[in-house]
């Protein structure tokens, strides 16, 4: 099946994921200026009214900037839906989104018919986010458009399946669009990932340890300090399974390597992601492609370097198939 239209209007085949607190109208419009697919979570837009602001300004500069640079691939964005219970601004944040018709949704923890029929009411697609079959199944069969497998080595809330095998196992059944998570960090991962049957590449980390990051200098050398082996796997902190750095859970006077399990059912969307509590502040979250980041450079820059590995991986496997 083909791609939906909004989804190649791209220099290479990325779409950054949205990241808690890291993720905002600076961001995005960098790495849709840049070529990419930018995205948000809705939350991160405080207080409630914010979001509009944020949508607003999101599309008038990247007009404005297509405008004044007509050959250039300004791509789409992006937001990012906590579809929980607990999330009492959904409905008003959906309203939002159907106004000023936001033209992908990403929804994440639950699939929901109500953002699903109200994306597609105008539309835009709806991309869910998943780490099993059961999950991908779920979404599909409610009506959502395109699947991200969320696997083993994302950053935030990640499975614990390898893409190799998650990524091929969706393909049996399901020829839409599919985009892969996991430890992507290069160009040549994100060839990788299309390599086994993804249409595009889910990049979070990565982009937290660039210029434009909502995130604090330190947690941006964080990133750039740590390895894979830094990056510890733990339900302590919101309640369902995530990656984090290992750095900023012993700065925050815990042990890493004897974490409690927590209680799912606590998890608080509502206010934004429990913003109140000291480990959603604290507690950095990262993937396990941190071992690849370097340096902190502007959107524009990292995007050009990752298109020139992403030609480079493509070349190699050409050579590869023609010796």
């Amino acid at each position: 099946m083909a791609l939906p239209d909004i989804l190649t209007r791209t220099r290479i085949p990325v779409l950054a994921a949205p990241m808690f607190i890291v993720s905002g109208p600076d961001l995005v419009i960098a790495q849709c200026k840049a070529g990419i697919i930018g995205s948000f979570p809705a939350l991160n837009a405080r207080p409630a009214e914010v979001l509009e602001q944020w949508i607003v300004r999101i599309k008038l500069e990247l007009e404005e900037y297509q405008r004044d640079n007509p050959d250039a691939v300004v791509a789409p964005f992006a937001v990012n839906q906590i579809c929980h219970p607990s999330n009492n601004r959904l409905e008003h944040d959906m309203a939002v989104c159907v106004k000023h018709e936001v033209p992908i949704v990403i929804t994440s923890l639950q699939a929901s018919q109500a953002v699903y029929d109200a994306t597609h009411s105008y539309g835009g697609i709806v991309l869910h986010d998943v780490t099993n079959i059961r999950h991908t199944k779920k979404a599909l069969s409610m009506g959502a458009d395109g699947i991200i497998a969320v696997c083993a080595g994302a950053g935030g809330h990640a499975g614990t399946l390898s893409p190799f095998a998650l990524i091929p196992e969706i393909r049996k059944f399901f020829d839409g669009p599919l985009l892969a998570s996991g430890s992507i960090s290069t160009g040549g991962s994100v060839a990788g990932a299309i390599g086994i049957g993804a249409d595009m590449a889910y990049v979070g980390t990565r982009f937290i340890a660039t210029v434009e990051a909502n995130a604090d200098a330190a947690y941006k050398q964080e990133i750039v300090d740590s390895v894979a082996q830094d990056i510890v796997y733990s339900s302590l902190f919101t309640g369902v399974h995530g990656n984090y750095l290992r750095g900023s859970i012993e700065k925050a006077g815990m042990d890493p390597d004897n974490l409690p399990e927590a209680d799912k059912t606590a998890m608080d969307f509502g206010s934004g992601g429990n913003t109140d509590k000291k480990a959603w502040k604290d507690i950095w979250g990262a993937g396990q492609g941190v071992g690849q980041v370097d340096d902190v450079p502007p959107v524009a820059d990292l995007v050009d370097a990752m298109e020139s590995e992403f030609k480079a991986a493509l070349a190699r496997l050409a050579k590869h198939q023609s010796e």
